[in-house]
């Protein structure tokens, strides 16, 4: 159940576009063509699926204040998390190279039409900020680790393919000349984020959430003092009338 509604909430209520605004400029950028926003969309789920468990690693046996104990008991007072944020973006940027190599051998038109943003997502704040949300939400297991990096991926994925296929459409749309270029586009994914951030009420609930018999017992509690307060009145009126 944990797994699920993580996985829910990483696409949908904290999606990286919408909830925190990350990876705005690829965002922007490369969403003028479905085409490229799949390649690029794609990169980033891989990105972040690799990325975030391995950082998790790091954390959790590297960084944090005793996590070196596996060395010995000499190693238990090290505290290196001041090398959080050099060792998260040297991961990141191993696997974008690794990205890198493999679309050009693979797709040289996909790369080419991605150009600079695809090594660019080595600094992709997107990217870092997936393993900085791992972290600040101490998770405790690699697969969740691994599932927040490929959720949160997937949100991101679905953010600018959205905005891509929303975007080719407004061409041949009547937009106000104002508006046409970044201006739609920044109108149209403030309402998407709304409908994102909508997806909240239908995630929420679990231990959190009052059950069933005490939300009853709460109603028919109400309903008898609004009922004892009304034959108050009543004999209040009858008092005074007879009077």
């Amino acid at each position: 159940m944990e797994h699920i509604e993580l996985f829910f909430k990483s696409i949908f209520v904290d999606n990286m576009v919408f909830a925190t605004f990350l990876g705005m400029c690829s965002y922007l950028a490369v969403s003028k063509k479905v085409s490229t926003a799949v390649g690029l969309g794609a990169a980033v789920i891989f990105v972040l699926t690799v990325t975030v468990p391995l950082n998790w690693l790091l954390d959790q046996y590297i960084l944090r204040e005793g996590a070196l104990v596996w060395l010995g008991e000499e190693f238990a007072d090290y505290d290196l998390s001041f090398l959080s944020f050099i060792l998260f973006i040297a991961t990141i940027a191993t696997m974008v190279q690794l990205v890198e190599i493999v679309v050009e051998k693979f797709s040289p038109s996909l790369y080419n039409s991605l150009g600079i943003f695809l090594p660019l997502i080595a600094v992709n704040c997107a990217i870092l900020g997936g393993s900085l949300f791992m972290q600040s939400r101490d998770i405790e297991t690699l697969g969740l680790a691994l599932n927040y990096g490929f959720s949160s991926g997937i949100g991101w994925f679905l953010a600018i393919l959205a905005i891509a296929a929303i975007r080719e459409k407004i061409r041949y749309s009547n937009v106000p000349a104002p508006l046409r270029g970044l201006g739609i586009t920044f109108i149209i994914t403030g309402l998407m984020a709304i409908g994102f951030m909508s997806f909240g009420g239908m995630l929420t609930g679990g231990d959190d959430a009052p059950k069933a018999d005490e939300t009853k017992t709460a109603v028919q509690q109400e309903e008898n003092t609004n009922t004892t307060i009304e034959a108050i009145d009543e004999v209040v009126e009858v008092s005074t009338i007879t009077e």
